[in-house]
């Protein structure tokens, strides 16, 4: 007769949501995506306006998000406004964007 392993302590399967979830809150990437959602949320967070001659493109670990600006005209008016963009972008956020950096140049939009 083959040896079967007997199971003892059974379990109802863990939803991969549940999974995953619980993979990123050890491994400590939970705060880490949250702030690079910052990207994905920026033409919401700025409006159309902005969003049409900015594109965010990457966020520090530190919480530097670098945002590219169509002209130098724009960059320094947005920088005057970082303060309450900033303030939108952390609204309900564990991952805090710390500051804005402006790069000025082409967005290249695919």
């Amino acid at each position: 007769m083959p040896n079967r392993r007997v199971v003892k302590n059974k379990r109802s399967p863990t939803p991969i949501g549940e999974a995953l979830d619980a993979f990123l809150r050890r491994a400590g990437l939970v705060r880490r995506i949250d702030q690079a959602n910052a990207v994905e949320r920026w033409a919401s967070v700025v409006g159309p306006q902005i969003a049409a001659v900015t594109r965010a493109e990457a966020v520090t670990a530190d919480g530097l998000l670098w945002v590219r600006v169509t002209t130098s005209a724009w960059a320094h008016e947005l920088s005057l406004m970082s303060p309450r963009i900033l303030a939108r972008l952390n609204a309900d956020r564990k991952g805090r964007i710390r500051s804005l950096r402006w790069v000025v140049g082409p967005l290249d939009r695919p």
